[in-house]
């Protein structure tokens, strides 16, 4: 079908769908190349609505990169939403890009992003929509490339079946280097070009490696069966940030997230055990405040966004935080900009840094203690005393602010009810500190997740807390958080399973998905649409147990479906703060002692942009905190598979 004829048919049926405005394109700010004036072409895609994939950072500088070539074009694509789905089946319509409404088959590249497990049945219903294969060993050299990358894809295992390549680490340098090998290699077999692939530092071809069971179901070996393909890929990063992104497209319909996000700082030297990003995104590299307020200036002036999110893991552990909150502020305040400021840490708090942002315009003031005792704040190393939780929330209620949101986990490792119950006491404690200031007007928001053992982190030996376990910490809380000021939210553990067995899974699991998604699986991370049966009956089918991915404890020379993808911080170091946090053992922040995890050698070229130090790796013995003991080298290395 004809970009022409596909406009014909939009013309019709969009007075059909809810929010047509998802599939027209023409924003202000999107980039409409010439077609023929190219020698490149690449379809970007957010395997969800339009609503949410138009808030993806990632997506937008991809798209601003390739666009910036005089010789390729990027154009967008999101899934239809599934009013939309069934007119286009009806009639016929391909899966088209927003700017010029081309088939998707008609790219070079398909370009997807994967940044959590929950889309993966949207990634293989967005394929099928252009009228490709969705099985990888099905498409040759007439289709486009379908390369993923994201966070998802630190373990690609359970898409290999789907995707020809992923991009291990950070896209703004491979994404031209996988350009020019496409261009390249564009005579050529998909095999040859896949090859070619294969030898682009960060790419992950699945087909070129073979995996190898035991009879219990646990990975033997995961081995290259081709040359061109490394043992174990290194993850791909950017030493020094490029300027940021400045010029948005301003959405046709009201976003997830209306508001202009500029990413301040990547990385996290904190080491919270539970958390995959701060793992897998080292090391810390910093923005400048000159080159921040730069690119709000342009932002301001491009797209017309009334507010800002200043983007990190632990934004105010950016080294000039306050500095920045008060240009930004003294520069755009009176014009009524607003100043978002996600993952505020409650140690690095500050009565200026509060000062600074009591006049951006925000509703609550989010803290994440993850955990309600010390002790449990021990074991996932993110100590912070109680005494200090309290005096925090005294200094933000004193300031004007009624709201607090409190961010919770629960099945921690080692935890038990007594430690759930004191989510509900702490969070009354909080509430206590802002009756003086503003009576029955002050409330506590209380959120409350479930944890997950991600890869690549330190937890990624542990279990999966049970589902009773998890419901009976659930009616916990919902018994004991009533009451005027509190507000509880929680997840759906049935969710936070699907989360753990796609996130830990391995290469079988492809027969699982694709099982689940023929028989109607689909937007799975929304409430309404996740159909926990189509996944029960889709192991049962391939003869799977979701038990043997969630709920099994691993030994500590298991061999993981992602050892061959190298994050770049040694299994060693992990199974080191592993064994630390069954002693309830805690590291300081490493950028005040270095715990040797890895990450520096392997980019030497990486330097710190704070003016104030440059980055360096000596080979120390890691200590924890505190004066507690840790294994050495000797009493590890023997328990892991391979040298890492």
């Amino acid at each position: 079908m004809t970009p022409e004829q596909i406009e014909r048919h939009l013309d019709r049926l969009l007075l059909s769908v809810v929010k047509p405005g998802r599939y027209v394109g023409g924003e202000y700010n999107s980039v409409r190349k010439d077609w023929e004036s190219v020698s490149f072409r690449a379809a970007l895609a957010f395997p969800d609505i339009y609503d949410l994939g138009m808030s993806n950072l990632g997506l937008m500088i991809l798209y601003d990169i390739f666009n910036k070539q005089p010789n390729m074009l990027a154009e967008r694509v999101y899934c239809p939403w599934l009013d939309m789905e069934a007119l286009m089946r009806q009639h016929g319509i391909p899966l088209y890009s927003l700017e010029s409404k081309r088939p998707i088959r008609e790219f070079d590249l398909l370009g997807i992003s994967l940044p959590y497990e929950q889309l993966y049945t949207n990634a293989l219903n967005l394929i099928d929509l252009a009228g490709m294969p969705v099985l990888s060993a099905e498409r040759d050299e007439r289709y486009p490339l379908v390369i993923a990358g994201g966070h998802a894809c630190y373990n690609p295992e359970p898409m290999a079946d789907f995707i020809d390549a992923f991009v291990i680490g950070e896209g703004e340098e491979i994404i031209l280097d996988i350009a020019r090998v496409i261009i390249a290699t564009r005579s050529k077999s998909r095999e040859e070009q896949l090859r070619a692939l294969a030898q682009v530092q960060g790419m992950y071809v699945p087909r070129f490696y073979d995996v190898r069971y035991y009879d219990d179901g646990t990975i033997a070996s995961v081995t290259p069966n081709v040359p061109e393909a490394p043992p174990r890929v290194l993850k791909r990063i950017v030493p020094i940030l490029p300027e940021p992104f400045t010029r948005f497209i301003v959405p046709n319909v009201d976003t997830v997230h209306n508001r202009a996000p500029i990413e301040i700082m990547r990385g996290c030297t904190r080491g919270c055990r539970f958390c995959h990003a701060g793992m897998v995104t080292r090391p810390v590299r910093e923005r400048t405040v000159e080159e921040i307020v730069a690119a709000v200036d342009q932002i301001v002036r491009n797209t017309g966004f009334e507010e800002i999110g200043l983007l990190s893991l632990s934004s105010s552990d950016y080294t000039h935080v306050k500095r920045l909150v008060r240009e930004i502020g003294d520069r755009w305040g009176a014009q009524g900009l607003s100043i978002g400021l996600p993952s505020l840490r409650i140690e690095t708090m500050s009565a200026d840094l509060m000062d600074a942002l009591r006049d951006t315009r925000r509703s609550g003031f989010t803290l994440a203690p993850e955990a309600a005792t010390e002790k449990m704040r021990d074991i996932i190393n993110k100590y912070v005393p109680d005494a200090q939780v309290l005096e925090t929330a005294r200094e933000i209620y004193k300031r004007g602010w009624r709201t607090i949101k409190l961010y919770f986990m629960i099945g921690h490792p080692s935890e038990t009810l007594e430690d759930v119950k004191a989510i509900a006491d702490l969070s009354k404690a909080v509430l206590a500190q802002g009756r003086p200031f503003h009576g029955n007007k002050a409330n506590v928001n209380v959120g409350v997740s479930t944890f997950i053992p991600k890869p690549h982190t330190p937890f990624q030996w542990s279990p999966l807390d049970s589902l009773e376990q998890i419901y009976a910490k659930q009616e916990l809380l919902k018994r004991e958080l009533r009451g005027n000021g509190l507000r509880l939210r929680w997840n759906n553990p049935q969710e936070t399973l699907f989360e753990a067995f796609l996130s830990r899974g391995d290469r079988r699991l492809g027969k699982v998905i694709l099982r689940a998604w023929r028989n109607g699986a689909k937007f799975d991370a929304w409430q309404d649409q996740h159909k926990p049966e189509l996944w029960r009956e889709a192991f049962a089918a391939e003869g799977l147990s979701m038990d043997f991915y969630t709920h099994r404890p691993r030994p500590l020379d298991e061999v993981f479906p992602w050892d061959h993808i190298d994050a770049a911080v040694k299994k060693k170091f992990l199974l080191e703060d592993y064994l630390m946090s069954q002693r309830g053992e805690t590291r300081v922040d490493c950028r005040h002692k270095c715990f040797a995890c890895g990450i520096l050698p392997k980019f030497a070229e990486v330097r710190s942009q704070t003016p104030a130090e440059a980055w360096e790796c000596p080979p120390v013995k890691p200590k924890a905190a505190r004066g507690a003991q840790v294994p050495s080298a000797n009493e590890i290395i023997p328990l892991l598979p391979v040298s890492q």
